[in-house]
């Protein structure tokens, strides 16, 4: 089982819009509601893939109630942790060509009783957990040290735990040990404070995060596929191309979810990730990919990297 931990969880309308011309009244081609949030999309991605999940979230309003229904509908166990504020709204606006623009709402601000609580329910979810997930930003109320602890109480009950989060709260919680990091170049290069422009520069970057606590880290280069930098050597995937990508809205959590399905460990599990990140930029707005959208066989693996390959979507600190 994989327990997910999304601190500040969402409500996410995606609109396909034909182009984004500011100023204009638009048409959406399509649109939908999805729960969001980093760990609910992980989540959703397990459950899509029949691994049992729960995720914990802190659900407040209206919003709340209706991300509750909508990730039951799609088989994930919620375990609610009621706040007085209201759970926030996001909306995203896809492309055709693949570019996606993200508004994102602060969230509510958690009391300190709301705070210790949701540490609290996740100690006593985590029975039968393989992984504890915690990802995404935390919101007001929630001190930078918190995954630190959220850290620390999964290791000592000898659960292993991966992490995508940044700057402080990531900073904070790098001592504590987590087994994997999940990352991206705008994130590796803020961690070590310098740009990530090729291949071997995001190799650098994670291997600073290693020095630092990190067991592992999980790297998405957007086009470039996904990095893995372990004490056991550093791996490369990327999918050959396969039809037409969209937006890649939750792309980054799928890709989470198959590494830690496959066992969160080595070259197979980096192939999973791949192709579950890949199966789901391939779908419409966030939805996850099941066994039947995947392309494993269209999947490269390889330790022998071209570091000087500059990336396609470089990150800045």
């Amino acid at each position: 089982m994989i327990l997910t931990v999304t601190p500040n969880p969402s409500l996410d309308r995606t609109y396909e819009l034909p182009s984004l011309d500011r100023g204009r009244v638009l048409r959406a081609a399509g649109d939908r509601t999805d729960p969001g949030g980093k760990g609910v999309g992980v989540s959703r991605a397990a459950a899509a893939a029949g691994v049992p999940t729960t995720a914990v979230l802190p659900l407040g309003g209206a919003p709340g109630v209706l991300l509750a229904e909508l990730l039951g509908g799609q088989g994930v166990n919620v375990t609610a942790v009621s706040i007085a504020g209201q759970t926030r709204s996001n909306i995203s606006l896809a492309e055709p060509d693949g570019t996606l623009t993200k508004i994102h709402a602060t969230g509510p601000e958690l009391s300190r009783q709301e705070s210790d609580l949701l540490l609290d329910t996740v100690r006593t979810s985590r029975a039968g957990a393989s992984w504890v997930a915690g990802c995404g930003s935390l919101p007001g109320g929630l001190p930078p040290d918190w995954y630190a602890d959220l850290v620390a109480a999964a290791r000592t009950a000898g659960v292993r735990v991966a992490l995508d989060a940044s700057g402080p709260a990531l900073r904070a919680a790098l001592p504590a040990g987590p087994d994997v990091i999940k990352s991206d170049t705008s994130q590796l290069a803020a961690s070590v404070g310098r740009p990530v422009s090729t291949l071997g520069e995001a190799v650098g970057a994670a291997q600073e995060l290693l020095a630092l606590g990190a067991g592992a880290v999980l790297a998405s280069l957007g086009r470039n596929g996904l990095l893995l930098v372990s004490e056991q050597g550093v791996c490369h995937g990327a999918a050959e191309p396969a039809g037409a990508a969209r937006a890649a809205a939750g792309a980054g959590d799928a890709a989470l979810a198959g590494f830690l399905i496959a066992g969160g460990d080595g070259p197979g599990a980096l192939r999973s990730a791949v192709a579950h990140g890949a199966a789901a930029g391939r779908l419409p707005g966030s939805v996850m990919p099941a066994p039947s959208d995947l392309r494993p066989d269209q999947v490269r693996i390889t330790r022998d990297l071209p570091l000087d390959l500059p990336l396609t979507d470089p990150g800045t600190p």
